[in-house]
């Protein structure tokens, strides 16, 4: 059994920073790939950012880059989203996952490929 557990939403002003976390256990945590998809109201669930079991690979979406950084702490079982400079539009509620893949530009948009989902954090941005 895997199980994903976030933490670290809650709502911040236009401009501000969170630094999301994500508790992976019940597997090796440092042979699993990881990423953040995110799902605002009324819209499909996108691809956020993914990061190899070692850390070594990093891959973000257009929206987000230069803003999110996505690391992992393999001694905490832990992955991070630190998520700054955040917009009304960023306002969604953010789901960790992870799968046995390697990590490259479009393995990591493929939720399909993900097979443990967390129950998410919500971020609100507000104007």
């Amino acid at each position: 059994q895997v199980q994903l557990v976030e933490s670290g939403g809650g709502l911040v002003q236009a401009g501000g920073s969170l630094r999301l976390s994500c508790v992976i256990s019940g597997r090796t945590f440092s042979s699993v790939a990881a990423g953040w998809f995110r799902q605002a109201p009324g819209k499909e669930r996108d691809f956020v950012a993914a990061i190899s079991p070692n850390g070594g690979t990093t891959v973000y979406s257009d929206s987000v880059k230069g803003r999110f950084t996505i690391s992992r702490d393999n001694a905490k079982n832990t992955v991070y989203q630190q998520v700054n400079s955040l917009q009304p539009e960023d306002t969604a509620a953010d789901y960790c996952a992870a799968g046995t893949f390697g990590v490259t530009w479009s393995t990591s948009r493929n939720p399909g490929l993900y097979n443990y989902w967390g129950r998410g954090t919500q971020v609100a941005v507000s104007s």
